[in-house]
């Protein structure tokens, strides 16, 4: 005898759900989320922290939620990722737009399953004063920025992550130190540490690291910073589930790894050393693709920074490609994803996008919320689990190119492999033992080549950069393209039969001879930048640890000291020379060590052409 759905209901579903109701008579029927409203009539905080539904020992922070037994899917999940939303309380109306674009969304996946929440990549609030004619004081980073930045993430009616970008701890008006910003930071935002990790599935992990450097920054505080506890942290987390028990997390982070393959940049990261996470510390840097490549239970990356958007094909790169199509990429098992931004001032090409994620045991899409339509949901890319440590990627369209599009894609060179020959723009050292790019450089110039000290460096834009020599993503500049456009470069051997110093001219280096020159694979070589015009001829030296990239943009705050020297002398320098309103500003210049000659003996410190007259 064949039942009805009815019966069945009424005969096994019932009695559990009256179980359920008297342990929890006042959630077991509860709408995902209840609002609560406070300040504003439009927007709506979260709930207090409330356990996370245990599966496998792990809890993480939410808000409360019906566990309902009719919809419940342990392995499916839907997540919302929000890139920098550089909030801004005098432009408020694509927030609010974004956030209802969004809801239909939510709402469905928490009918569907329930496994939802929301992931903001940092960077919450506008870095300049909002409120130009009362203060200079910048709103990124102080406590009104990221109250209402909680308040708004906490709206969307499922629980949030977020973790710190490299503007999160810029109040600097209103706090002395990283420390007591960052402590404000988790406090509003309900975080007991600037990490997080969220169990979102049945074996599937949300896991975030945040930056907390901004004052302390060693070079430019744009630098997104994640210290050592948190690494500590994120490789025990790696190494407790593992991909082989079936585990699969989704790594969140404002800038992405080194080795990510992400080539829709913004310059101006790429040349200041902000452009990967830890970019100034090599070792550091070079960390987070190692423990990809070593852990294949990262089975996608997820990062912002750099306010472009998600129609290109080079803002999502698959861990394997057919090998017809190039050499192995050697990403482990993950996806990287770059996300853009939801507020058109935020733009840097025009795009107002999200990431969506959709997700089971057989594998997740990633997706586009496109808010300049309606919040249309767009397939970019399907990834389909083979196997526990493998996967299949294939994109959901071509590149949508808009007019006018213009956007810095990297030139990364490619090394080749085994059934692969580096790329044409590889330049092999000559039977001569030299190296020329044979060509006066331009704009589109495009060549690079090895060190015999194993640093690599390439043409891009007009410029010299330095490339990681194992991922060849770029690291920064050398040369700028101010300097090089239109002359050569030339890379010869330095050592051996030219070390030995004529005491006479260089002070300081008598008796120095030969030392610490090889004529092995390891022999030191000098990078030559000349112009076979006039004859003028530039050694471009390596910095001290042996790279080349110029560390030369300092963290803000030594800026803004040396910005308010340079306005006191100024003012100092008009008194002087008793000048009126309107009157030209007096010429005032700086000048900045340690370097400024390869002599012994520090006697000068005069910059030719800038200081001092220029010599001829």
């Amino acid at each position: 005898m064949t039942l009805s759905c009815n019966k069945i209901f009424n005969k096994m579903l019932m009695p559990l759900a009256l179980v359920a109701l008297l342990a929890a008579p006042g959630s077991a029927f509860m709408p995902a989320v209840t609002p609560v409203l406070r300040r504003s009539p439009i927007l709506s905080s979260r709930t207090k922290a409330a356990p996370f539904p245990n599966f496998g020992g792990h809890t993480g922070r939410r808000q409360p939620r019906a566990a309902s037994i009719f919809f419940m899917s342990a392995d499916q999940f839907t997540v919302g990722v929000l890139g920098d939303l550089h909030i801004d309380p005098r432009k408020m109306e694509d927030y609010e737009t974004g956030r209802k674009q969004w809801m239909p969304t939510l709402e469905a996946a928490k009918e569907q399953h329930g496994n939802v929440a929301m992931v903001s990549l940092g960077d919450l609030g506008e870095s300049k004063s909002v409120r130009p004619a009362e203060t200079s004081e910048l709103f990124a980073g102080t406590t009104e920025c990221h109250k209402m930045a909680a308040e708004y993430l906490g709206s969307f009616g499922v629980p949030y992550e977020v973790i710190g970008g490299n503007h999160d701890l810029e109040g600097l008006d209103e706090f002395d130190t990283d420390a007591a910003n960052l402590e404000m930071f988790l406090r509003e935002h309900n975080k007991p540490h600037a990490q997080f990790k969220r169990l979102i599935a049945e074996k599937t992990l949300l896991v975030g690291l945040g930056s907390t450097v901004f004052r302390d920054a060693k070079y430019t505080s744009h630098e997104v910073t994640i210290d050592d506890a948190q690494m500590v942290w994120f490789e025990e987390v790696l190494k407790e589930h593992p991909s082989t028990d079936g585990w699969k997390i989704f790594v969140f982070t404002h800038a992405p790894p080194n080795g990510s393959g992400l080539r829709v940049l913004q310059e101006n990261h790429v040349v200041n050393g902000c452009c990967w996470l830890n970019h100034s510390d090599e070792k550091k840097c070079s960390k987070f693709i190692e423990l990809v490549r070593e852990h294949r239970c990262i089975k996608a990356w997820f990062s912002g920074h750099f306010h472009l958007g998600q129609d290109y094909q080079d803002s999502i790169t698959f861990p394997t490609i057919d090998p017809k199509d190039g050499p192995y990429p050697n990403r482990g098992s993950c996806v990287f994803v770059q996300t853009s931004v939801m507020r058109g001032g935020t733009s840097r090409d025009g795009r107002q996008q999200s990431r969506l994620i959709r997700g089971d045991k057989k594998g997740f899409e990633i997706c586009t919320v496109d808010h300049q339509k309606d919040g249309a949901v767009r397939v970019d890319a399907t990834i389909t689990y083979t196997d526990s440590n493998h996967e299949i990627g294939v994109y959901g369209h071509k590149d949508v190119t808009l007019d006018g599009d213009e956007y810095f894609k990297v030139y990364q060179p490619c090394q080749g492999d085994a059934l692969h020959p580096p790329d044409k723009g590889y330049i092999p050292y000559g039977k001569d033992g030299m190296l020329h790019v044979d060509e006066e450089v331009t704009k589109e110039t495009v060549a690079w080549w090895r060190m015999a000290c194993g640093r690599t460096m390439g043409m891009l834009n007009g410029m010299l950069v330095e490339y990681d020599s194992s991922t060849l993503a770029p690291l920064g500049l050398i040369v700028g393209a101010d300097e090089l456009v239109g002359k050569r470069i030339t890379v010869l051997d330095s050592g051996l039969e030219n070390c030995l110093i004529d005491d006479d001219d260089e002070v300081g280096m008598e008796g120095a001879d030969c030392g610490g020159v090889s004529a092995g694979e390891m022999r030191e070589q000098a990078v030559v930048m000349y112009d076979p015009k006039t004859g003028d001829t530039t050694v471009v030296q390596p910095n001290e640890d042996g790279s080349y990239w110029r560390k030369i943009v300092r963290n803000k705050m030594v800026r803004m000291k040396e910005v308010r020297r340079i306005k006191a002398a100024r003012e100092f320098a008009r008194e002087l020379l008793n000048l009126q309103e309107g009157d030209q500003d007096p010429n005032v210049v700086s000048s900045w060590g340690p370097y400024t000659t390869t002599s012994g003996t520090a006697k000068r410190t005069g910059v030719a052409g800038l200081t001092v007259p220029a010599a001829r």
